[in-house]
């Protein structure tokens, strides 16, 4: 199994404005590690047969009407049953009251509840978002990610390739700066990578023969960015004379990142290519293909025909 993480409840409490109506510890020393969150309407009726307790509960709309319709003497019941179940955390939305039987059962086993004036719907989503990204399978690996023209290029290759240098170029030429050296890469959908930077190293680049370079205080703000989706991986590697390299780029190359397949190429590097330009040309030739125009697959078409073999 891969590595678990958490994260402290009041990160949550702070980001989403709850409101504290009971809190048996404080809230930095509460973790929660379950990305999910539930609506406890089975619970409340009395199944609790796959009652995951881990995970966040919220009472919305339903879950209070439901219970505004019991007598006192069953909705008292109903309420210390499901707390007893353990939950790690119950939210009341949607600025209803908090039954005072909630309370009472909560701080009799120890279990946080809040308030929101937010929509269950709403702040159920917003949520969830939040947790996928704190929660997500994660790996270091050694490279530049940068952000051109809205795709994200993870620039990979041995140290003394130019991803640096690389890097700075790009920047100076309007694009933005996510990591240097070492990215962070987080799994946060099944179809989606982010990458940032270690906080440490955030907004640093390393030059060899000068040292390290805060861009973000040489070029500005606007050539930063704290994180940015994976949507190309670049291979930068020595030119290696006699080997065949993709010249019409037919070749699907992929890449698999936290069981996530990227698209990716190989670009060799000597002196006097303009690395810069060629990685705007390939951010550009991605978003193009995203967007359904394959110029490798058009020209191809073009020359078969040419030759009378379509």
């Amino acid at each position: 199994m891969g590595e678990t993480y958490s994260i402290p409840l009041k990160k949550l409490i702070d980001e989403f404005a709850l409101t504290t109506i009971y809190l048996p510890a404080p809230a930095e020393s509460i973790m929660i590690a379950n990305k999910e969150i539930d609506r406890p309407g089975l619970a409340l009726a009395g199944f609790f047969e796959i009652f995951e307790s881990e995970r966040i509960q919220m009472i919305g709309n339903a879950e209070y009407r439901y219970l505004a319709r019991q007598t006192p003497e069953v909705r008292r019941a109903k309420l210390e049953a499901f707390i007893n179940a353990h939950p790690v955390a119950v939210i009341v939305t949607a600025g209803l009251p908090v039954f005072e039987d909630l309370v009472e059962s909560a701080k009799r086993v120890g279990i946080p509840v809040f308030s929101s004036k937010e929509k269950t719907t709403n702040i159920m989503a917003a949520m969830i978002a939040s947790l996928n990204v704190y929660l997500a399978p994660r790996i270091t690996q050694h490279g530049v990610l940068v952000e051109v023209y809205g795709e994200g290029l993870l620039l990979l290759g041995d140290s003394g390739v130019g991803k640096s240098e690389t890097a700075i170029e790009l920047v100076k030429r309007g694009h933005r700066l996510i990591a240097d050296d070492a990215v962070e890469i987080k799994r946060v959908s099944a179809k989606s990578l982010v990458g940032t930077a270690p906080e440490i190293i955030r907004h640093y680049v390393e030059l060899r023969g000068i040292g390290i370079v805060d861009v973000r205080r040489i070029f500005g703000m606007g050539a930063v960015k704290e994180t940015e989706k994976i949507d190309l991986v670049i291979n930068l590697e020595q030119w290696v004379q006699g080997k065949m390299y993709d010249r019409l780029g037919l070749d699907n190359e992929k890449v698999e990142i936290l069981g996530i397949a990227v698209p990716a190429i190989t670009i060799p590097v000597k002196p006097g290519r303009n690395l810069a330009i060629i990685l705007e040309i390939a951010a550009m030739n991605n978003r193009q293909k995203k967007m359904g125009y394959n110029t490798a697959e058009e020209f191809n078409k073009k020359l078969m025909s040419h030759m009378g073999l379509e």
